[in-house]
């Protein structure tokens, strides 16, 4: 069995990836880290816990982080970078699931995130784990950066049609819209029932930190850099992200055209759907799932490809490709753990 310790457990993405690894056949857990409920049992903090999983949260503790094989850091951006350097040198790995390593440029991070990064050399070393596009580097890594939800929902959406060189590598636009449980389960009241309910918004427009992620990612698909415009909001719904990407394209092709390419390029990957031409993806096929569906059209008017994916922002945005980078890197099917079909209702 895999012994496995889920640092940050009670946050919305900690505490969906202790409902997953709780049902894990490969997997003991272990360690249920948590400042906040310190003491406390977890079923006592999520009641839907009670007779699943009877483990108390407790302090960072590495000696006792130790005994086990891997660490889940579910912790806030800049909190990671000080705490994965201790864990790499007692022998776990360690997938983080903050922004804190997944950057192949320090600078970048730096400017992004508006601070110096304390372990530039795993910065180095750490693997961007988004499986679909690094599965390899991942099987063989001790420290994955988990992507973010938006970026994983956008960059394969986009990665086919610059990769196959279809698509133009300026003015890409991706429109994309989250439910509020990606904000975390922090207090602000932006995310109060009353703000959010009945209400949808844009924010951090042109700002906002993925858009240098997804940047980095789709530069690998172009062959070059390049920059997007990319624009967040917030809908009235607890999970699920939709995007909705703009890219013009170097040459006539009809929407068959383009969803036969789309098959083709990700037919091995089975937590990708790729939509039928005249199918669309919702984010309710693919809530509670890891499951990321995929729907094109071509507007004939403007020789421009309109690309819509839809991932659950918390299961594969965060938790479930957690599992999921996990599985490879202990060298288990991909799928164990995350296979199941989405809520839908």
């Amino acid at each position: 069995m895999i012994k496995a310790a889920v640092l940050g457990a009670t946050g919305y993405a900690g505490i969906e990836l202790v409902r997953i690894l709780s049902s894990h056949p490969d997997v003991s857990l272990e360690i249920l880290g948590s400042h906040s409920f310190d003491g406390k049992p977890i079923a006592e903090v999520y009641r839907n816990f009670d007779h699943v999983l009877d483990i108390t949260c407790e302090e960072l503790d590495l000696d006792r982080v130790e005994k086990c094989d891997i660490a889940f850091t579910a912790l806030p951006h800049g909190a990671s970078k000080d705490v994965i350097p201790s864990l790499i040198e007692r022998g776990l790995k360690v997938i983080d699931l903050s922004g804190d390593f997944r950057y192949d440029d320090i600078k970048v991070y730096e400017e992004w995130y508006g601070q110096e990064h304390s372990s530039p050399e795993l910065l180095k070393e750490s693997v961007y784990g988004l499986p679909e596009l690094h599965r390899d580097e991942i099987k063989g890594a001790r420290l994955i950066g988990n992507p973010g939800c938006y970026t994983t929902c956008s960059i394969l959406g986009a990665y086919p049609l610059l990769a196959s060189g279809i698509g133009k590598h300026d003015n890409i636009i991706v429109d994309a819209k989250s439910g509020v449980t990606g904000a975390g389960r922090g207090l602000g009241l932006a995310y109060h029932f009353c703000e959010c309910t009945e209400n949808t918004k844009a924010y951090k427009v042109a700002t906002h930190r993925h858009t240098s992620e997804i940047e980095q990612e789709l530069s690998k698909a172009a062959g070059e850099q390049i920059m997007i415009s990319f624009t967040p909001h917030l809908i009235p719904q607890k999970r699920g992200i939709l995007s909705t990407i703009y890219i013009n394209l170097n040459k006539p092709c009809t929407t068959e055209e383009l969803v036969d390419m789309y098959k083709e390029f990700y037919k091995d990957e089975y937590f990708v759907r790729v939509k039928n031409a005249g199918e669309l993806p919702e984010t309710k096929h693919v809530a509670g799932s890891n499951f990321v569906d995929i729907g094109i059209v071509v507007d004939q008017r403007l020789q421009r490809a309109v690309v819509v994916s839809a991932i659950d922002n918390i299961f594969k945005g965060a938790a479930g490709q957690a599992v999921q980078n996990m599985n490879l890197m202990f060298g288990l099917d991909e799928k164990t753990g995350i296979k199941n079909a989405g809520f839908y209702l």
